[in-house]
């Protein structure tokens, strides 16, 4: 039986499926903390970029992240990314920067110093974590798994949609290709590929709007902390 104060929600599934606009959703509506484990990823590859890592450098990336300080800062109502007190939200978002977070994810090193930080951030509950191995790796004991999903088309046709608001348009068949490969590579990867895990409920987003898939997730929520 769980010792912690409060629930912790575990939410996984595929590059553009809803799964932060889910979990920023659920954090604020259950007074809980949101961890997205994605963009710590992101903040690893542009880091890296930034200072000459190479990508498939093992020890001088597992180097780079004992240097790291991640946090998360509430500001005006959004979810700020701050990486040694710099914002980087923005940064982050960039899709070349989403091609290097791809790539460090598959790093042993990278995984270990991350998935320390994300179990140091919520062992005691009350929050909720996004990403690809939450349910499967770092809270396999998560009292609430979703996993969400959607088909491939509609999440290239959100990720596009997002990058255009965000002043970087991308040629919507590139986005479509990239995401297609990001598939392949975080379904196929050696160290914590991505799959549901067995006790994860499932929600497909397709051909349901934001405001729909949060309502599904807060009941059962509720279900858990009701019991």
């Amino acid at each position: 039986m769980s010792t912690r104060r409060a629930p912790v929600v575990a939410i996984d599934g595929p590059s553009g499926s809803g799964k932060s606009t889910l979990a920023r959703g659920l954090a604020t509506r259950l007074g809980f903390i949101h961890i997205d484990t994605g963009a710590m990823y992101r903040v690893v590859g542009l880091r890296a970029a930034e200072v000459g890592v190479g990508i498939r450098d093992d020890e001088a990336l597992g180097r780079l992240c004992d240097r790291l300080a991640i946090r998360f800062d509430r500001r005006d109502g959004q979810v700020r990314v701050l990486e040694g007190g710099r914002d980087v939200t923005d940064d982050i978002r960039r899709p070349e920067v989403s091609r290097l977070a791809s790539d460090v994810s598959t790093n042993p090193s990278v995984r270990r110093a991350l998935v320390e930080m994300q179990r140091a951030m919520g062992c005691e509950g009350g929050v909720v974590l996004d990403g690809r191995d939450i349910g499967t790796v770092v809270f396999p004991d998560a009292e609430v798994k979703i996993y969400l999903d959607a088909e491939v088309d509609e999440r290239a046709r959100r990720r596009t949609a997002e990058l255009a608001e965000r002043g970087t348009p991308e040629d919507p068949r590139a986005t479509l290709a990239a995401m297609i490969e990001r598939d392949r590579q975080d379904s196929t990867r050696s160290e914590a590929p991505l799959r549901p895990a067995p006790d994860a409920v499932h929600f497909d987003s397709t051909r349901l709007d934001a405001d729909t898939v949060l309502a599904r997730a807060i009941e059962l929520v509720r279900r858990f902390t009701d019991s």
